[in-house]
């Protein structure tokens, strides 16, 4: 019995997640990012195609259904299970949540890049870090203009934050950012080419020390 409720909540975490916040509002605005920019459905995509608003209610969905997989998924799993089961299906349903925004059941399986809902379940199951990773992502922009380059190294931070700090009863914590990084890494393997060719493209109003040293 205990083994059919946490593939139930497994499997409605990966439903949740399968609804992807850019392909929400651009049916609502009669648009696919997909078919614009760099076709991927993420934020980075709807901010350079659509604008800040879409962006921000993009990023805003996706953020909200990983933390609300997670949330979900331990108030299920409260009820049968004991603490640090509860938390190890919510650490689940948080990755599942993410694999379905990656490879979407709703939108034929082409989601977006993984980001934002992975932050939506770290910031619900381990809020002390996520201050972190956003600093670092933001200090990572302003320095390089990479976006993809600055999610990289969130994910790989995050991993390697979970070894360096192990929390008695929660065991699937390094599994799951340790899988989380692996899937940014898969799913940015496109920046990381372009990067190495020289063609990727960057925010350069972020680049802000940039920008400085250019009016200097």
């Amino acid at each position: 019995m205990n083994i059919a409720i946490a593939a139930c909540a497994l499997l409605g975490a990966y439903l949740l997640g399968s609804l992807s916040g850019s392909l929400l509002l651009g049916r609502l605005r009669g648009v696919d990012i997909r078919t614009l920019g760099s076709g991927n459905a993420g934020g980075t995509n709807a901010f350079r195609t659509q604008g800040t608003a879409f962006a921000l209610g993009t990023i805003a969905i996706d953020i909200g259904k990983g933390a609300l997989a997670a949330w979900l998924a331990m108030q299920l799993g409260g009820q049968w299970f004991e603490p640090a089961q509860a938390r190890a299906l919510g650490w689940g349903a948080a990755l599942t949540a993410t694999v379905g925004h990656v490879w979407p059941l709703w939108h034929g399986f082409r989601g977006g890049k993984g980001a934002a809902t992975a932050m939506g379940g770290v910031a619900m199951l381990w809020p002390q870090i996520a201050p972190v990773l956003l600093g670092l992502w933001i200090i990572t922009l302003i320095l390089s203009g990479y976006a993809g380059l600055s999610t990289i190294l969130a994910g790989l931070a995050l991993a390697v934050a979970a070894l360096l700090l192990p929390e008695t009863g929660e065991p699937l914590r390094p599994a799951f950012c340790a899988a989380i990084a692996l899937l940014l890494l898969y799913t940015h393997r496109g920046n990381l080419q372009r990067m190495r060719a020289g063609t990727e493209s960057r925010f350069d109003k972020a680049r802000l020390l940039h920008r400085m040293r250019r009016r200097a």
